[in-house]
């Protein structure tokens, strides 16, 4: 019997099928009286650290490590009236709702993520 050939040993791929993409997941994080305005907080999510920062009765989630060195952005100080949070360590800058840096020596955007606030609980939605 012929050896067979790797046509042979796999089945076709259907018509708009392809690799599987993950879906997101929307995870729990805090209520919002948790967190004060103008607070920023570090949370260890599946894997990844966020940042969740306050400003008045907004919320915006980026990622907790500063682009220009492995330091925890939670712990730097809000600038509510820019919309951004400082690196503690070197005094980077990064918008809140874009995740760029907007002072050196960060040159790369950190992640930002979306957040679902649905009465009193603030969730974070993973990609």
């Amino acid at each position: 019997m012929p050896e067979p050939t790797v046509s042979d040993r796999t089945a076709p791929t259907p018509p708009g099928s392809g690799p599987v993409t993950p879906s997101p997941r929307t995870v729990p994080l805090c209520s919002r009286g948790d967190i004060a305005p103008g607070e920023a907080r570090r949370f260890d999510v599946q894997g990844l650290r966020v940042a969740l920062v306050r400003i008045d009765d907004e919320f915006f989630a980026v990622g907790d490590r500063c682009s220009h060195e492995d330091f925890s952005l939670a712990d730097g100080e809000v600038w509510a009236a820019e919309c951004e949070i400082e690196c503690a360590k070197h005094g980077s800058t990064f918008d809140l709702r874009t995740g760029e840096p907007c002072s050196l020596p960060a040159t790369r955007a950190v992640p930002v993520y979306h957040l679902v606030v649905e009465g009193d609980d603030v969730s974070v939605v993973l990609p």
